[in-house]
């Protein structure tokens, strides 16, 4: 990763909003909401959205995306599973990568992690690692409420100074997917304060932080679409979390409704057409207003400079 992005966010106090993409409309919309608030951003992919865009795919993607964009950008790998998954996302053009060892033993997590530091290190390439561990299923991920823990702060400081990893990802009371919680989302401010006085240079990732806003699943639901129970993290606590060490806040689920939402509507109002760049159009602009609107609450719009 571009080091500035998230040094700068540290410093200034604000987060850089991380959101993922498995095709080209989605990273255009995305990189439209980085324009639109002249805010940095980090465009991410999985292991499993690499494989479906493919690699030789993705690499002139890359190139011409930062080409293209007006403003800081940085690719990334979200979740790699393992040192080959690393090395091929550094391969395909990411600046900086994440390998989760969350699951594992601490001492493995640390052994791997290191591992990974020193190769990508070597090639100019920041490392995001993860501690504690989120329930919840997206993509890649899927981890039993029962295996889920918090972030111990005082094992976050003896691993980061172990492994050297870049940014670190915490477990504060976030979950991936979009079924995220029972009742309201509850995040341990108190941990990561813990965790900012003992890593006060160390940049903190909240993942699993979509939103899914309650209009959102109201509108799919009239749509036909049957997402209910769906809940996110609400837009106070993120806002009070960039504030603080998050430097970089993930985004996947809800910009997935935000497509299927512009798509269904256009389709739902012009039912006779067939023209799948019409009802993408309208499903991007969904995407472009949802990423934009979480740049402000970041407080990363204007801080491309």
């Amino acid at each position: 990763m571009k080091e500035y992005l998230l040094k700068d966010a540290l410093k200034n106090g604000y987060a850089v909003g991380a959101f993922n993409f498995a095709n080209l409309e989605v990273l255009k919309s995305i990189i439209a909401s980085a324009e639109l608030t002249k805010s940095p951003v980090i465009a991410q992919m999985s292991e499993s959205a690499i494989s479906f865009i493919g690699e030789e795919y993705l690499k002139q993607i890359i190139i011409a995306a930062r080409k293209q964009c007006k403003v800081p950008i940085s690719f990334h790998l979200d979740h790699g599973k393992s040192l080959d998954s690393v090395k091929k996302a550094i391969e395909v053009g990411c600046d900086s990568v994440m390998f989760d060892g969350s699951m594992l033993p601490f001492e493995d997590n640390i052994a791997i992690t290191k591992s990974v530091v020193d190769y990508a290190h070597e090639r100019g390439v920041y490392v995001e690692a993860e501690l504690g561990s989120l329930a919840g299923i997206e993509d890649d991920v899927n981890v039993d409420e029962s295996k889920s823990f918090y972030t111990d702060p005082i094992q976050a400081k003896e691993f980061v100074e172990k492994t050297g990893v870049d940014s670190l990802a915490i477990a504060i009371g976030t979950k991936h997917g979009a079924y995220k919680f029972g009742g309201e989302a509850k995040l341990r401010f108190d941990i990561l304060e813990e965790i900012e006085k003992l890593l006060p240079n160390t940049p903190l990732v909240l993942h699993g932080a979509s939103g899914v806003d309650e209009k959102a699943v109201d509108k799919l639901l009239e749509l036909g679409v049957n997402i209910k129970g769906a809940k996110g993290v609400a837009d106070n606590l993120l806002a009070e979390a960039s504030k603080k060490h998050i430097c970089k806040i993930n985004g996947d689920t809800d910009l997935r409704i935000a497509l299927l939402i512009g798509i269904l509507h256009n389709i739902e109002e012009n039912n006779k057409n067939i023209d799948y760049r019409k009802y993408l159009t309208e499903g991007m602009a969904e995407i472009t207003k949802l990423c934009a609107n979480k740049m402000n609450l970041y407080g990363s719009s204007n801080k491309a400079n």
